[in-house]
């Protein structure tokens, strides 16, 4: 079960990531099954200044819940409710994995679920969770940090991000891909909250990676270097670097690497190619390669993932497309 920790004043904005993401039904997608969302909190909640809750379920479902979600909290000048935090570290005692979008990750560090552990926040606030939990490592600059059972979501967008993450984790790549697509957003963003924060470049700075970037899409089996990179761009290989921070938030060879270990994980899950194939075909040339990468970024071997998704991408393209 996956519950969603309603408290008053919590903003709308928020609230809809996770209800779009669990609480829809997705079985037509999976060809199994899906999460069992509730949302749960006290009786008649301001959500915003507009609507109030009517959710027939407390904070003593949410102990029960195998994941909780805690959106941001309305005043991060106030500490949080005692209940929602009390609530939220007898769930997590239980063994749930807890979850935060936003300043929810003020919830989370004040019931100690954070020391000694990295985090983010929205940007604005990220130096006053520092400052009044110095136990907990603040990461500004990313859009959400995954501690295994902890997770922490940067502000708004962020927390679509993290949910998608989150369904990637529990069902696979094709199936996160899939939300993805009916939602509009895309499936993974690269880079973090510094995109925000810094002076955008000019939209057509911006555009001129495009055909770089769907290029390198298209020949990840192929050896590609920056100069390639550059050459497609029309840019010299320092200004595109500069580009590609300033846009993406990493460099180019870093986010030819995502894509790879990303057409890696979709061949592994939705083919049954040999991994030496898998290797080739997501441009990391030999099996060996690939297994040492992934581990070290997926922290599981090739084989181990394959067998943990065995579902057929097919599966997503059968699905009907009623929910939108």
């Amino acid at each position: 079960m996956v519950a969603l920790a309603l408290s008053d004043g919590v903003p709308l904005y928020e609230l809809a990531a996770p209800c779009g993401v669990f609480g829809t039904d997705r079985t037509g997608i999976t060809g199994t099954d899906w999460y069992d969302f509730r949302v749960c909190g006290p009786a008649g909640a301001r959500v915003d200044r507009w609507f109030r809750s009517a959710t027939e379920h407390t904070y003593a479902d949410l102990v029960t819940a195998d994941t909780v979600v805690v959106p941001a909290c309305h005043d991060v000048e106030l500490r949080p409710p005692p209940d929602l935090v009390g609530a939220v570290r007898a769930a997590y005692d239980r063994g749930a994995r807890v979850m935060s979008i936003c300043t929810g990750a003020f919830v989370l560090a004040e019931a100690g679920l954070l020391d000694g552990r990295r985090a983010v926040t929205h940007w604005q606030h990220a130096a006053t969770l520092a400052e009044r939990y110095p136990a907990v490592t603040v990461d500004p600059d990313v859009l959400y940090v995954d501690e295994g059972r902890v997770l922490t979501s940067a502000g708004k967008s962020a927390g679509t991000d993290l949910c998608l993450h989150v369904v990637r984790r529990d069902y696979g790549a094709a199936v996160a891909n899939e939300i993805a697509r009916r939602l509009v957003t895309p499936p993974h963003r690269d880079g973090g909250q510094a995109q925000y924060i810094t002076t955008k470049v000019a939209k057509s700075s911006s555009d001129s990676l495009a055909p770089a970037m769907d290029w390198a899409l298209s020949h990840l089996d192929e050896p590609i270097t920056v100069d390639d990179l550059a050459a497609r761009a029309n840019l010299t290989p320092r200004t595109l670097n500069r580009h590609f921070h300033a846009r993406i938030g990493t460099n180019p060879l870093a986010w030819l690497h995502e894509q790879r270990l990303r057409r890696a994980q979709e061949l592994l899950e939705q083919t049954d190619h040999s991994v030496e194939f898998v290797a080739r075909r997501s441009g990391f040339a030999t099996a060996a390669t690939l297994r040492r990468h992934f581990r070290q970024s997926v922290g599981v071997t090739p084989d181990a993932y394959r067998k943990t998704f065995t579902r057929q991408a097919a599966a997503g393209t059968r699905a009907s497309t009623k929910d939108g």
